[in-house]
């Protein structure tokens, strides 16, 4: 593995694991605040859909990340 390389896959791990806190801050925080203001519990889903998008997504790069560095 180049150098290069090795830093575009510690680049991506970085990104990826600013994604899922950042999710599930963000996501903690919406179902505080959808509790506190009494919405509907369909914007409840719709935040739990797209937390579970933002982790799909995670996972998947994760994997990636995985096999190019076993590959080499």
């Amino acid at each position: 593995m180049t150098p290069e390389e090795d830093r575009r896959l510690s680049r991506q791990a970085r990104v990826v694991s600013i994604v899922i806190a950042v999710t599930m801050v963000l996501w903690l925080g919406a179902q505080w605040l959808g509790r506190e203001i009494g919405l509907a519990g369909r914007y409840a889903i719709l935040f739990d859909l797209m937390a579970l998008a933002a982790f799909f997504w995670a996972l998947v790069v994760i994997f990636r990340i995985w096999r190019r560095r076993r590959e080499n």
